[in-house]
């Protein structure tokens, strides 16, 4: 069947036509799933060498049973600890003799989640790391992970994800309680934006360590990763007088309260301590060198290749959920609170 000139190229939903089946069986198909039949497997293949649906790649897809590559889905950022991330997806997934296909999404719309899904798809990927929150789900989205074995890394997921996780509250938790062992009456947050769920974790373990410790829970203000929102609120907290410590939630957000808080006339740790999260590579290069909750993202990439070529081999497997602890890293940016 030859395509008409100027008409779109045949899609997934075209193979499923043509060969009577579902999209997910041609998606399952197309991935070398072992669950398929043969005789299934067989009209797809025919339908996709009619259509000419990427038939280069399909076809020795289907032939080999293999396409030996994992896809990774992240929000275009260039924030650091979602490259850092992925470049631990890619470290574990070339170890394991994998290579890396990524999608990115420009937001975090279900429409452009699904579109990241569907490209890594038409690739033929043997599985898929969902490296960005599902803050609503999709039909759609729930169909394309369960056709291809997905592992999520942002403690979001839809009923056939795995899920492997930094325990976000605890990290926040590690962090509060920190402060408060140097004597601080209590700890000021400055959150990441409230869509993310690793931002509104952080928020609620902070404000859990501080009710279980009785202490009072200031108002919280909001970031969005970046150090510019970071040094807007520290401008706020640098002309609070009662502020003696700040837990936020993200390093890069907390160069910007620092810088900030020094604009100000405040010194850090001397009059306001302040604690991040991620332990980026700068943190101990800030001025000064930034106490922070360490993520792994080594770890955390690895664990989950490691989980997704294990649901690859083993398709029916249930969902395994793993939560990776965080490590607290002191450094020179918080000290106890002045007379205590």
């Amino acid at each position: 069947m030859k395509q008409r000139e100027g008409a779109r190229p045949p899609g997934m939903a075209d193979v499923a036509r043509v060969a009577g089946v579902s999209a997910q069986t041609v998606s399952r198909a197309l991935a070398g799933h072992p669950n398929v039949q043969d005789a299934t497997r067989a009209k797809v293949l025919a339908a996709v060498e009619q259509l000419g649906y990427r038939k280069n790649t399909a076809a020795g897809t289907l032939s080999s049973g293999r396409s030996r590559t994992i896809g990774v889905v992240t929000l275009q950022t260039g924030f650091f600890a979602r490259t850092a991330l992925t470049v631990g997806v890619e470290r574990a997934a070339r170890d394991a003799g994998y290579a890396v296909s990524t999608a990115t999404t420009a937001s975090l719309d279900p429409a452009s989640v699904e579109d990241a899904l569907l490209r890594l798809a038409d690739q033929q990927v043997e599985g898929v790391v969902l490296a960005v929150p599902l803050i609503r789900v999709s039909r759609r989205i729930e169909q394309l992970t369960a056709a291809v074995p997905t592992v999520a890394v942002d403690g979001s997921r839809t009923p056939a994800t795995d899920i492997v996780a930094v325990d976000q509250s605890g990290a926040a938790r590690l962090a509060v309680n920190h402060l408060l062992d140097l004597g601080h009456a209590t700890v000021w947050h400055v959150a990441g934006p409230g869509e993310w769920l690793d931002a509104a974790s952080r928020s609620r373990g902070w404000r859990a360590a501080l009710d279980a410790a009785g202490a009072s829970v200031p108002p919280e203000l909001a970031g969005d990763w970046s150090p510019d929102s970071g040094y807007r609120a520290g401008l706020i907290l640098g002309r609070i007088p009662e502020v003696t410590a700040v837990f936020v939630a993200s390093d890069e957000m907390a160069f910007g309260v620092i810088r900030a808080l020094r604009e100000l006339g405040r010194r850090v740790p001397e009059d306001i301590s302040v604690v991040g999260v991620d332990d980026i590579a700068l943190a101990a290069y800030c001025s000064p060198p930034l106490t922070t909750v360490a993520q792994p993202f080594d770890r955390m990439g690895a664990l989950a290749v490691a989980h997704l070529l294990r649901h690859v081999a083993e398709p029916a497997a249930p969902p395994a959920p793993v939560s990776v602890e965080p490590a607290l890293v002191v450094r020179s940016s918080t000290a106890p609170v002045r007379g205590s």
